[in-house]
């Protein structure tokens, strides 16, 4: 395993420099591709986020690997490789899988524990195997992270120390008060009907706003979003939807707007919100308007915060907030869990590496029982079929008793740290053909590519 990991987070790097990274769908697909296309790079998958952009890979060189990620990282984000380097952080193999693991637990979210991200890093799988970039590794990796976040989830509290971004976001807003106190009553405007944008329009909903707009570039998305909304045991919220050209006009009725885009411009500019503050209706007056920007790259001028009446939260005013929320007693705990799941998938992944070879030394004992029963039945063309066939399975059973210790020995030694040395010695003391072990290893790969296809 070769595993390596460059990205950059809202850990690593300022907020403005995570807006202008951010990869639109169709340039993580490119990102893959190339990736994919670049010499030491033979598996590779993004996990881009609103606050984070990470690139996966397999690799065959570690130096070349981190200077070819980071170069097509800078390309593909359009921020240049020099600017971007220092804000970049590399993982190698075990630290790599220790890092998305804890990433999975919402260890490494901006609000620690969160559960959001758990269906990020299931869309950055579903992207990999679509665009056949995740190979054995990879979907291995991501698939074991996605279980290890649903147990770190399911056994521990860490969903006391976390909470979405859009909770932790309306609790900036309304500023101390209880949302639901605060939210009550009051018209919610969502732009967008994304994962994000859902789960906002949910949030208020449950919060008792009486009434909820979506608008959205594809108007079927926004009523798909409004029927969830409204259906017989749902929130029971008053809800529409209308085109984004509406945006504007709706605004002028909103108390609350929550912003979740993937538009690479802005789209509340400081020109439409100052108009519908001067046209907002009567109900509005002395309420000040609550803006929650969730998106990356910005989707509302940050300088409407100088607007009177305005009360703008953003990406970056939830960092600086997050910096001081307290971690509840249970990080421990899942850090633990995080500890002994990397070691397993470790151990797995080296008893995987052996196990071609292994398969190799035993075709090559069948070939060799097969070739010497030959040999005996010319020998001795008088023996009957009875006999033949006892004489044949002897023979076999010898062979297997002799490698059965051994090659259950081998796979224990190879699942050890360092143990990646056992399967060059097993082929040189053997003298097995290296092409036979590779051909068993592409006929592993692409048995699990066909079983990985849809499991996401």
């Amino acid at each position: 395993m070769s595993l390596l990991v460059v990205g950059l987070s809202h850990r690593s790097a300022p907020v403005s420099v995570l807006e202008r990274a951010s990869l639109s769908p169709d340039t993580q697909a490119k990102l893959l591709q190339d990736t994919l296309a670049a010499e030491p790079a033979v598996e590779a998958s993004v996990l881009a986020t609103c606050n984070r952009i990470e690139l996966y890979a397999d690799v065959d060189k570690f130096h070349a690997g981190v200077a070819e990620l980071s170069t097509l990282l800078a390309r593909h984000s359009g921020v240049g490789l020099e600017e971007l380097t220092p804000y970049l952080y590399v993982h190698y193999e075990d630290r790599a899988v220790h890092h998305l693991f804890s990433v999975a637990c919402g260890l490494d979210s901006m609000v620690i524990g969160e559960g959001q991200i758990l269906g990020q890093i299931k869309d950055a799988l579903a992207l990999g195997q679509d665009l056949h970039t995740a190979g054995r590794l990879l979907n291995d990796l991501f698939q074991q992270s996605l279980r290890v976040g649903k147990r770190a989830h399911s056994e521990t509290g860490i969903d006391r120390a976390g909470q979405s971004l859009v909770t932790f976001g309306l609790e900036q807003l309304a500023q101390g008060t209880d949302v639901e106190t605060w939210a009550r009553g009051k018209r919610a405007l969502v732009i967008g009907a994304g994962s994000m944008s859902s789960l906002a329009a949910a949030t208020l909903a449950r919060a008792g706003v009486a009434e909820v707009v979506v608008a959205n570039r594809t108007h079927e998305r926004a009523e798909r979003l409004v029927r969830i909304l409204t259906e017989p045991g749902g929130t029971g919220v008053r809800a529409r939807a209308v085109d984004m050209a509406a945006a504007g006009d709706e605004l002028t009725r909103a108390d609350i707007v929550v912003s979740c885009t993937g538009a690479t411009g802005l789209v509340l500019g400081v020109e439409a919100v100052e108009a519908a503050l001067k046209s907002r209706e009567p109900h509005g007056e002395g309420t000040p308007l609550a803006l929650l920007d969730l998106a990356m790259p910005r989707d509302i001028d940050a300088a409407v915060h100088r607007l009177d009446g305005v009360r703008l939260v953003d990406i970056e005013s939830l960092a600086e907030a997050s910096a001081d929320a307290p971690m509840a007693a249970d990080v421990d705990q899942v850090r633990t869990i995080v500890s002994d799941e990397v070691a397993a998938f470790g151990a797995a992944q080296r008893a995987a590496h052996i196990t071609p070879t292994v398969v190799a030394l035993r075709a090559m004992a069948a070939d060799v029982v097969a070739g010497e029963v030959a040999r005996l039945e010319g020998r001795l063309p008088d023996l009957d079929e009875r006999q033949r066939s006892e004489v044949a399975q002897t023979v076999r059973r010898v062979v297997d008793k002799l490698l059965h210790a051994p090659t259950v020995r081998i796979k224990q030694l190879a699942a050890e740290p360092g143990g990646a040395g056992y399967a060059d010695a097993l082929r040189t003391l053997f003298d097995l053909d290296p092409e036979t072990v590779a051909a068993v290893s592409r006929a592993d790969l692409n048995d699990a590519d066909v079983k990985n296809r849809g499991r996401v």
